[in-house]
């Protein structure tokens, strides 16, 4: 009879810590934090090329915010060793686009707010797995008062579209959203 009410005691702490054990072994196995799900089996370097400005507008700065982005992104949100060639990704393209455009118009017939948009084409190797190469354009957008010129607020714009694009590029390419 001791036996078996210890048993019964016994059974139901067993259980609820085989579950919590199940359900803590399945989340790590499924689940990554920084959002990537990267084979680091298969796939340990990426290599990013130089992304110039193949816009009809041209602000220099935007090449090397948009290249640091980037960079930055894979550095901090994956294990991936950055090279300069081979790669077992391979990330290249340029930006296409950079213009403005009005968005808002007043009362008085004048513009109220200017819409900006960035589109950067870029070229994805996936040495690992060709079936995920790809070819497409990202576009952001930013939009400002049109009471304010370009060059007083273009830095934090160009800044919050490179972060945008950077971020889409990201999902695309090592998310698999």
């Amino acid at each position: 009879m001791a036996l078996k009410n210890n048993v019964c005691r016994f059974l139901p702490v067993a259980c609820v810590s085989a579950f919590v054990l199940t359900c803590v072994v399945a989340c790590t196995v499924g689940y990554k934090f920084n959002g990537a799900s990267i084979n680091y089996n298969k796939t340990k370097t990426i290599q990013i090329g130089a992304f110039p400005i193949r816009s009809v507008y041209v602000w220099a700065p935007m090449q090397s915010i948009f290249q640091n982005k980037l960079t930055d992104i894979f550095a901090s949100q994956t294990r991936l060793r950055q090279v300069k060639k081979n790669g077992d990704l391979i990330l290249e393209g340029e930006i296409t686009a950079f213009d403005q455009f009005n968005k808002g118009i007043s009362n008085d017939g004048y513009s109220s707010q200017v819409q900006l948009r960035m589109t950067v084409n870029v070229r994805f190797t996936n040495n690992s797995n060709h079936a995920e190469d790809f070819e497409q354009k990202f576009s952001a957008t930013s939009t400002y008062d049109a009471t304010q010129q370009l060059v007083n607020v273009q830095e934090e714009l160009v800044t919050e579209m490179c972060k945008d694009i950077t971020d889409q590029i990201f999902n695309k390419t090592v998310a698999n959203w």
